[in-house]
């Protein structure tokens, strides 16, 4: 079975969410950090466009299939396609269902100021026994970085969850993984803080499972149709992508 699907040239790993939990699980007890991301065609487009961005993606431990738009191209190539989407979202869900009885400790970094600890409040109170040991917001300068890094040692957290947007939390990841003592998973969430801490709505589940949320988000934010024109244009590259 083909491990990994081209996307674009974007390797994307071929696993289904509980797979990927698994890989996790095991990251999170290894003696390495391991960086996890979560493309959506938006993200594979930019990679193509910024070469620190597609290095990052290709080095990463896990790499997963966010979008339906991802999944869609898989069908459209040949070879062996995706075998589902696994929601970045739904995947650091899954894993805090998990947290208390593997023992996992979160650090939420990203987002605008009480964004992060609004988020660890409510997730205390949906997932009973999880430790989430630390959080800072996304609004910092250069010279606070070695503050960020202490207070991240200083949490003992092994899941990191940045969420600074891309391409700037996977560079973010990229270039401190090395000074973080605890950290095992560091996972690039984009806009999930704002989920988690009930700021931007899910969509309902029905337009999940159809996998029609990007256009449940465009009907709420008539102003993502620019953020959104790039999934025509992804699909049209895709269809005539040759593999290298």
């Amino acid at each position: 079975m083909q491990n990994k699907v081209d996307i674009l040239g974007v390797p994307i790993d071929n696993v289904t969410m509980d797979e990927a939990l698994e890989k996790i699980g095991a990251f999170a007890s290894s003696d390495a950090v391991h960086m996890v991301f979560t493309p959506n065609p938006e993200i594979v487009m930019l990679a193509r466009e910024n070469a620190r961005l597609f290095s990052i993606l290709k080095k990463a431990s896990l790499v997963v299939p966010d979008g339906i738009g991802v999944v869609i191209a898989s069908r459209m190539q040949k070879g062996t396609p995706l075998k589902e989407r696994v929601a970045g979202y739904d995947l650091v869900q899954n894993t805090m269902k998990e947290a208390a009885a593997k023992g996992y400790k979160y650090y939420f970094f990203g987002s605008k100021p009480g964004i992060a600890d609004e988020a660890a409040k409510r997730m205390r109170e949906t997932y009973p026994g999880i430790q989430i040991t630390g959080t800072r917001d996304g609004y910092f300068k250069e010279e606070d970085i070695p503050d960020i890094i202490e207070d991240i040692n200083r949490s003992e957290a092994n899941i990191v969850l940045v969420a600074l947007g891309a391409p700037k939390q996977e560079i973010w990841i990229d270039s401190y993984k090395h000074l973080l003592k605890h950290a095992r998973v560091m996972i690039g969430v984009g806009g999930s803080l704002d989920g988690m801490a009930g700021v931007v709505k899910r969509a309902p589940v029905a337009f999940q499972k159809v996998g029609l949320e990007w256009f449940y988000r465009l009907i709420k934010q008539p102003t993502r149709i620019t953020r959104m024109a790039v999934l025509p244009k992804f699909l049209v590259q895709t269809l005539f992508y040759n593999k290298p």
